[in-house]
């Protein structure tokens, strides 16, 4: 049994601390079906933006990544202004939160949500 809807490597790395979360969020919500999407939109000050939402269906174009059990999403436009990232989950004065570290990244905002490449 395959863990991927599109055949690829995972296309994104994944933190533990970011697995943690999204599992803590899946057991809050009682929904063993729902999913982190990660995602990419035009927009931001710097061009594209990073986009976190749960998800309980696989759309024909995602790629499915599986790490200790839990599930993430990426669409297949996102793919390509995600490869080789990592999403990583940080706690700290300035709040928490899901951020995207991305080596392909030329620019990014202040605040870290968005970027240009």
């Amino acid at each position: 049994m395959t863990d991927a809807i599109v055949d690829v490597a995972d296309p994104i790395n994944i933190s533990e601390a970011a697995i943690e979360k999204v599992r803590a969020l899946v057991a809050e919500e009682g929904n063993d079906d729902l999913m982190l999407r990660v995602f990419v939109t035009g927009g931001g000050c710097a061009g594209f933006q990073y986009g976190f939402t749960f998800d309980d269906s696989i759309a024909e174009d995602d790629s499915l990544i599986t790490k200790n059990d839990v599930r993430f999403l990426i669409d297949s436009l996102s793919v390509q202004y995600l490869g080789g990232s990592t999403v990583d989950y940080t706690q700290g004065l300035d709040g928490s939160r899901f951020v995207i570290h991305n080596p392909s990244a030329s620019t990014t905002c202040g605040c870290g949500s968005s970027f240009a490449i």
